[in-house]
């Protein structure tokens, strides 16, 4: 079926979408298509990948009264009363620590500090009605996952960026469907710290929206100590200047208590 559209408009997360009963949402947004229909017991949810190299630009979204494809596999979800048909998408961080590279290998000297911008992959999820009811949710590009540790026993389970860390914020590509996060490195041990890789406690971030539309998390600073065999995380209490004036979005996943320092094994922070 020729699908019939009211014209292409830009996504906005957050935002209170109206639809009508026959009626069919369609996005392209980081590396999937997505189709939201909604009919008179039910919603649907249909999803297709694009290419793993795609690193699309923009957010697009239409609405219209035609079916998508019966080729597509989709999720079917039984109405609540009280949905009105309002549906809403709001970002979230990976459910996983995110294992984060330099774009080379870096050295910060004894006593140094580094700080990198990190583009990290977010999850769509879908909420209904004015209540905001849980429908779905997935990431806008499949992860890879990868394991952290010192060894086979000890380390814990991640997902691997896709993008670097960077040292210039201007060199992080600014996408809608990620979220800049700075990553300070306080070395404060008497010898140079050769930063490979770094493990992001992102279920941990909040997502905050700037005037530009642009998604941050606040900031995180690890401090290595002169003690090999343990380094200390917390989260700044906002979102860094840089990124202007900003509204909270999204949540975190998880809670961490209020003035506490997230400690783990070094290796689990580093490799």
């Amino acid at each position: 079926m020729t699908e019939q559209s009211e014209g292409q408009r830009d996504g906005v997360w957050a935002h209170r979408y109206q639809l009508a009963s026959g009626q069919t949402q369609r996005h392209q947004l980081g590396q999937i298509r997505l189709w939201v229909t909604l009919l008179d017991m039910e919603w649907q949810v249909r999803q297709e990948p694009l290419a793993p190299d795609a690193d699309p630009l923009t957010w697009h979204e239409t609405v219209g009264s035609g079916m998508p494809s019966s080729d597509l596999p989709e999720q079917r979800f039984i109405r609540s009363s009280g949905d009105e048909g309002l549906v809403r998408y709001l970002p979230a961080m990976a459910p996983l620590p995110t294992v984060i590279r330099p774009y080379q290998p870096l050295t910060i000297p004894a006593d140094g500090r580094c700080v990198l911008y990190v583009g990290n992959l977010l999850w769509m999820q879908i909420f209904l009605g004015e209540q905001q009811q849980a429908l779905t949710e997935f990431p806008l590009a499949t992860p890879s996952k990868t394991w952290l540790g010192a060894n086979t026993m000890q380390g814990e389970i991640c997902y691997a960026s896709a993008t670097y860390g960077r040292l210039v914020l201007e060199a992080v590509p600014i996408r809608p469907w990620r979220a800049v996060t700075p990553v300070t490195i306080n070395n404060r041990r008497t010898k140079p710290l050769l930063l490979e890789r770094f493990n992001l406690p992102t279920p941990l971030l909040s997502l905050h929206r700037n005037e530009r539309g642009q998604l941050w998390t606040p900031g995180v600073v690890v401090e290595c100590e002169t003690d090999m065999s343990s380094a200390s995380l917390r989260i700044e209490p906002r979102v860094t200047a840089a990124a202007g004036d900003c509204e909270l979005i999204a949540p975190a996943r998880e809670k961490l208590a209020k003035g506490r320092s997230l400690v783990r094994a070094f290796d689990h922070i580093f490799g």
